[in-house]
């Protein structure tokens, strides 16, 4: 059975998500974020973590090369980073960006919902994508807040 492609996307949208922000820093040392919906918590002990990026993904190297990326999961009122951080100019996306630094350097995005500073453990082949596994190392989380979805092709909110 062969399956349409866009047949196949419209029955993954019916799943909502939320989105973060992995971050990471370059070989040259900038700074690198791409917008994911594709993360997921894989174990508890040891406290493990996962997303998917595309091998056509211009961050592709950076993120399948760092030793330590960050999970920034966004809050239902940055749907602007969500968009930023999507854009093809790598450079333009931190433009007036908040940014903390935790031990391995990684840009952690101030102001989300929660952020968690991994150790890259494991890079897998996911057809078109790579899954990315990381070793949480710090964290941090709100109590207050709900999280930005997307649902359909669209964002969405808890009601």
């Amino acid at each position: 059975m062969t399956i349409d492609s866009r047949a196949f996307r419209n029955a993954l949208g019916c799943f909502a998500t939320g989105i973060a922000v992995v971050t990471t820093i370059a070989p040259d040392g900038e700074p690198i974020g791409v917008t994911v919906n594709s993360f997921s918590s894989v174990s508890l002990d040891p406290p493990l973590v996962q997303f998917c990026l595309g091998r056509a993904a211009m961050s592709f190297e950076a993120f399948t090369t760092a030793t330590s990326f960050a999970v920034n999961i966004l809050a239902e009122g940055q749907a602007e980073l969500s968009n930023r951080f999507s854009r093809r100019d790598l450079q333009e996306r931190w433009d007036g960006v908040g940014v903390e630094r935790w031990d391995s350097g990684v840009p952690i995005l101030t102001g989300c919902l929660a952020s968690l500073e991994c150790d890259r453990a494991h890079v897998y082949d996911g057809g078109d994508h790579v899954i990315i596994v990381g070793r949480v190392r710090r964290l941090s989380g709100s109590e207050d807040g709900k999280p930005l979805l997307y649902f359909r092709g669209a964002y969405a909110q808890l009601s």
